[in-house]
């Protein structure tokens, strides 16, 4: 049993260990205690469910607080934390605390489920995620607590905000603010709360940097110049794609009154800041995204295939992907080979892994809209917008009714969403070996491009 596991390369392991918890989870929530109704839930939507929470995506078939009971929100709490931190990283924070003995093929799974750049040092990462991550959420909770409690009650308030706060750490998008009528309306009750606000963009932007990059930070004790170039590509990046994009949908939505025109001026700022900052990862939302203009929509479309960053509970290309496909366009056109930051060169095999991840990304996104529009007759618009938030793992929707959708376009988002969290160049390497005639020496033979 033992050379079977290690015959198991770390990202077949990872990828194995996603789809047990899926379905471990699936058949725990089409159980009738999962429901409120004490009926059994569909098995489809089960899974749909199950595969969101577990992939921190948020795109939900049922409103969580109406349909699921205590025990089914606990569940999809459970698989949320899960899928968010890794459950690799959860069993080896186990074990190191059990006192075991981590070998070296276990320390490569947990190098690439933590999001490490090398094994050194992935046994005091990952006491440091279990650390960091009850540090952030316990603060998240607290604070939402503070505006929670006084509107629904000690009990429920203080659930209300453990739940929210591991949700928005894990960019996953579950809520419970839903109610018979009012279903799947996310946080637009707390538009112009700026603690609830700032609270949920604050535990989002944590989740979504990478726990590497944390470690980073802490390392430094927060110098800038001492940090390692990842780090500061993704705090720059990270910057950028909240600063100019918040900016982008003010302009876009300031005269729309379906959305934020009749709102006080501070609010108009509050809701487009967390409208970028939640687009890319999270799957929260204070405005009704079925009535944004189709700019912002494809704004959003943009920021929710950028993603996060490596190592986080955020998905899509991720925005080290990003920034070296934006150099790697800037040093073309300059003609040079090589893209040097801060007087660092990187290696050509990341820039070949960026175009890969990029062009599997688009051709995961195209082929499944063209299967959606084709089935369902949904507008290019909204199958954009659904398989992107579901391959981005974000799980915001612009209207589109995801319960009624067939059963085979659910299934396609069910897929898009677990490669999503699992990483469209990994899937690939599930199925492709490294070759050996890499080190035969081709003749060099030009094509013309472009």
């Amino acid at each position: 049993m033992r050379k079977l596991i290690k015959s198991i390369t770390p990202t077949q392991l990872i990828a194995l260990g996603f789809m047990l918890v899926i379905l471990i989870g699936s058949f725990l929530l089409s159980l009738p205690i999962s429901a409120k109704n004490l009926k059994w839930t569909n098995y489809l939507n089960a899974l749909f469910t199950a595969t969101s929470a577990t992939c921190v995506t948020g795109l939900v078939t049922y409103d969580t607080n109406t349909h699921f009971s205590i025990f089914g929100q606990i569940v999809i709490l459970v698989l949320i934390q899960i899928g968010g931190i890794g459950f690799m990283t959860i069993l080896s924070t186990i074990g190191i605390y059990l006192k075991k003995k981590i070998n070296l093929y276990e320390r490569k799974i947990i190098m690439q489920a933590s999001g490490s750049i090398s094994t050194q040092g992935v046994i005091a990462l990952v006491k440091r995620i279990g650390k960091t991550t009850l540090i952030i959420e316990g603060i998240g909770a607290i604070l939402l607590a503070s505006r929670f409690i006084p509107v629904f009650g000690m009990g429920k308030g203080i659930y209300f905000s453990i739940f929210h706060s591991i949700s928005a750490f894990c960019n996953a998008g579950f809520d419970l603010m839903g109610s018979l009528g009012n279903e799947f309306c996310s946080l637009t009750n707390f538009v112009g709360d700026w603690v609830v606000n700032l609270t949920i963009m604050g535990l989002i932007i944590s989740g979504g940097l990478g726990f590497f990059v944390w470690s980073n930070i802490i390392d430094t004790k927060c110098c800038f110049r001492k940090m390692k170039l990842h780090t500061k590509i993704v705090l720059s990046a990270t910057a950028f794609l909240i600063i100019v994009p918040s900016f982008l949908f003010f302009i876009f939505e300031k005269d729309n009154p379906m959305t934020i025109k009749n709102l006080p001026i501070d609010e108009k700022i509050l809701a487009s800041l967390f409208q970028s900052v939640t687009t890319r990862t999270a799957g929260f939302n204070t405005i009704d995204l079925s009535k944004i203009n189709d700019s912002s929509a494809l704004l959003t479309i943009f920021l929710m295939a950028i993603g996060g960053s490596p190592g986080s509970t955020a998905g899509g290309i991720k925005t080290t992907t990003f920034v070296v496909s934006i150099l790697s366009i800037v040093f073309s056109t300059k003609q040079q080979s090589t893209i040097v930051i801060g007087k660092r060169q990187l290696e050509n095999n990341i820039i070949k892994q960026a175009s890969a991840i990029i062009s599997l990304f688009l051709f995961s996104i195209i082929l499944s809209s063209l299967m959606i529009i084709a089935i369902d007759n949904i507008t290019l618009l909204d199958a954009l917008f659904e398989t992107t938030s579901a391959i981005a793992t974000v799980g915001l929707s612009n209207g589109v009714d995801v319960s009624s959708l067939s059963s085979i376009s659910k299934l396609v988002l069910i897929f898009l969403m677990y490669i999503g969290r699992i990483g469209v160049i990994s899937i690939a390497f599930l199925f492709n070996k490294k070759g050996d005639n890499e080190l035969l020496k081709r003749p060099v033979e030009k094509i013309l491009i472009g």
